[in-house]
């Protein structure tokens, strides 16, 4: 009994080890101007930043990015923090990803996952999806679903990376 508690007690250790140190794959994206990005590349100045995987389909998702849109601005004033918000919105579906971000006036950076690719490469199953990087680019916290007010947990996560 001792040496499974020991072993247990080893894999989650190193399981937070690892994720503690986690960092994006690297993964060609297009933004929506058609521009290439590295996700590997991604950062934001020392400062923290969210990844968030939407799609237009998705109301949870919408719900998720518009309860984020409403405090952004203030969130940026008071942490500095970047959203990345990436579209798993497949190849038919491609071309109604900015007339929603418009129509919904998000600021964030948007990125196109038509492929999944970096969907896939983070084993990401549903969405809406987000994912908290500090300012050296390691993934700190995850979080799949929404529910109101997840957003507070959000920046709560973020406030504790820039309060350290």
């Amino acid at each position: 009994m001792r040496k499974y508690l020991i072993l247990l007690l080893s894999a989650a250790f190193l399981t937070i080890v690892d994720k503690a140190n986690a960092q994006l794959p690297s993964v060609v994206l297009k933004t929506m101007e058609g521009k290439t990005v590295s996700t590997d590349t991604l950062r934001n100045n020392g400062k923290p930043f969210i990844v968030d995987f939407f799609a237009t389909w998705c109301k949870p998702c919408n719900r998720e990015l518009d309860a984020i849109s409403e405090v952004y601005e203030d969130w940026q004033k008071e942490t500095g923090v970047r959203i990345f918000a990436v579209s798993v919105d497949q190849g038919q579906n491609i071309n109604k990803v900015k007339p929603l971000v418009d129509s919904h006036n998000w600021e964030y950076d948007v990125l196109l996952d038509p492929n999944g690719e970096l969907k896939r490469a983070l084993g990401i199953q549903m969405i809406p999806y987000v994912l908290i990087f500090d300012g050296n680019g390691n993934m700190v916290y995850k979080h799949n679903g929404y529910t109101d007010g997840d957003e507070e947990e959000l920046i709560g996560k973020v406030r504790e990376l820039v309060n350290k």
